[in-house]
């Protein structure tokens, strides 16, 4: 039986998610909810989701939501024990700090950054771009001593930090001054086939997009 799988289009948690389930070959139906038109907030999906966010999955009766929560029980219910999210205690609590670090701190600050110019029409704060830049800065160095976010393996923290990255990538924000997330983020390119598929469309529209909101300096 497929998963329901309900994501708003673009979105870089869905996303994570997204590329987990093609990475696990999970069999799944689509189900796209337009935030732009209230659709989360509709009596059938609030029945579905009470918190009306997403991703949210339907597993053969069973309801889940939090992007990162949904991908840790995918790996235990359709691969346990993968290297995605490891059984020995030290090595996941390795793969939670950094999905902790995502949600808490990259990700956090991200969003911080780009919602309000980018859908409010704020101005551009330049505080919020420099403690992004913080995060990055903190994230290339953890890098500098791994592959990957959480060892030398590929992890569901990678998953994670990608979307997350990626969508500071579609704001022209320069990356050049991280070599080490360059280097990561080149190598998931290349070792993730369904990467490009999933995600360029998505990057080349909020890059347009963003563009105008994110003019080069």
């Amino acid at each position: 039986m497929s998963i329901e799988f309900y994501e708003y289009v673009g979105s870089p948690t869905c996303l994570a998610t997204k590329m987990l389930l093609e990475h696990l070959k999970i069999p799944f139906n689509s189900r796209i909810i337009a935030l732009h038109a209230d659709e989360q907030l509709k009596p059938e999906f609030l029945k579905i989701n009470p918190a009306h966010v997403l991703p949210t999955i339907i597993d053969n009766g069973f309801v889940l939501w939090e992007s990162r929560t949904i991908n840790r029980y995918l790996v235990n219910q359709y691969a346990p024990g993968d290297n995605l999210y490891p059984n020995d205690p030290k090595k996941q609590a390795i793969v939670d700090r950094m999905l902790d670090f995502d949600l808490g701190s990259l990700y956090e600050y991200v969003t911080r950054w780009i919602f309000p110019v980018h859908f409010e029409k704020k101005p551009k704060d330049d505080e919020k771009e420099k403690a992004m830049s913080e995060k990055l800065k903190l994230f290339d160095h953890l890098l500098s001593k791994s592959q990957y976010a959480a060892g030398d393996n590929l992890t569901l923290a990678d998953f994670s930090l990608l979307t997350s990255v990626s969508v500071v990538c579609a704001t022209l924000h320069d990356l050049n001054q991280y070599p080490n997330i360059k280097s990561w983020m080149n190598r998931l390119e290349s070792e993730l086939p369904y990467y490009k598929e999933l995600m360029e469309p998505h990057l080349t529209s909020l890059k347009t997009a963003f563009a105008r909101s994110f003019p080069l300096k």
